[in-house]
């Protein structure tokens, strides 16, 4: 099984959408959707799971890698709705990875007037 996934363009955020199931035979493809995004755009990028139906060690480790590749672009990786079959532990040398509940949170913490809470 694969992803799909969208990538959109916000005022001051991107949107990578995935769904699917990220394992070892989709990690290929949503290293592909963050080439694409790391090629746009500027500021952060916010990969909404909600249609994500489970990951894999390889997929979590995946997420990882792209954090880490976007952080040399100059840019971040948040994560929103992350899967409830599991829990994304980066090693030592990955970027923090701000987790939000769903993609609603994560566009609100976004919007907040900077310096405030939202």
């Amino acid at each position: 099984m694969t992803i799909e996934w969208r990538y959109t363009v916000g005022q001051d955020l991107a949107v990578l959408s995935v769904s699917g199931h990220l394992g070892p035979d989709a990690v290929r493809r949503f290293e592909g959707a963050v080439g694409w995004v790391v090629e746009r755009g500027s500021g952060p990028v916010v990969v909404d799971l909600t249609g994500l139906r489970g990951w894999s060690a390889e997929g979590q480790l995946a997420i990882a890698e792209a954090a880490r590749r976007l952080a040399t672009a100059g840019r971040s990786l948040e994560l929103a709705a992350i899967p409830a079959d599991g829990c994304l532990v980066p090693d030592g040398d990955c970027p923090p990875i701000p987790v939000h509940a769903d993609l609603a949170d994560a566009l609100a913490a976004h919007s907040a007037p900077h310096g405030e809470a939202p």
